[in-house]
């Protein structure tokens, strides 16, 4: 198969490199490319990378999904699967999925439900649209595990932000504890308390430095859940806290 990654950042740059491991023809592009694995064709654009593909991954920013749907819309043809593995709102990914679809290409809403490093191509995912079946059909064998949700783009996204909002609302709580702990000189107290909630140690520090490595991204997959929560007529208000923590930590 030929495979294209639009978005050869740390994630799709990971996906990119374990593809072309299992013998896939990997063409990717990235306006500013940080990982390019062996291999890989760096093609001149998004349009240059999706011609001709069996399946194009977008693992880009939530913000450009539609943009970069938009801008490859042209070059796809029918029975073409379309994978959007971006965090994002449902809306957006059905918003997606009518420019893809429209081709005559399949769309394919894809919930990446773990950070992709250290597992790679073997991070699970949820996937829901027009193309989840076949999608899974052509990726589980090269080692993703995929899980076909019933129902229209938006419904794996919706999957992952409601995971979200207890992840990464715990990860904001923990975090304004240990602040607070520290100034207090009780950060050994507040741990102690922590571990009667949480299994082990290890998931304090984890849930911290994942927050600040990844406070950007974090903050538009908090974002997607306040629009999720205001569309269902749910108060958001942990969860627009959690955004105002991960921009605190990001500055």
């Amino acid at each position: 198969m030929i495979i294209a990654v639009l978005g050869v950042g740390e994630a799709g740059g990971i996906l990119a490199r374990d593809l072309l491991a299992a013998g896939m023809d990997v063409r990717g592009w990235d306006p500013n490319p940080r990982q390019l694995p062996t291999g890989l064709l760096f093609a001149d654009s998004n349009p240059a990378a999706a011609a001709g593909a069996d399946i194009v991954l977008s693992v880009n920013w939530a913000s450009v999904a539609v943009e970069v749907a938009a801008e490859v819309a042209s070059v796809l043809q029918p029975n073409q699967l379309y994978a959007d593995l971006n965090t994002a709102s449902p809306q957006n990914k059905r918003d997606v999925a009518a420019i893809i679809e429209q081709t005559g290409a399949l769309f394919v809403d894809t919930a990446v439900m773990a950070p992709v490093p250290p597992k790679g191509l073997g991070t699970p995912v949820y996937a829901s649209g027009s193309g989840a079946a076949l999608f899974a059909a052509k990726m589980s064998p090269l080692g993703m595990p995929v899980t076909v949700l019933d129902g229209e783009a938006g419904n794996a996204a919706t999957h992952k932000l409601i995971r979200s909002i207890m992840y990464k609302g715990v990860a904001a709580v923990v975090m304004e504890c240990l602040e607070a702990a520290e100034v207090l000189h009780m950060g050994d107290y507040a741990r102690a308390q922590m571990m009667t909630m949480l299994r082990d140690e290890l998931m304090i520090d984890r849930l911290v430095d994942g927050s600040k490595k990844h406070a950007r991204r974090r903050i538009h997959e908090m974002e997607a859940v306040v629009e999720l929560l205001d569309s269902i007529g749910v108060s958001a208000f942990t969860s627009r806290a959690s955004v105002e923590k991960l921009k605190e930590v990001m500055e």
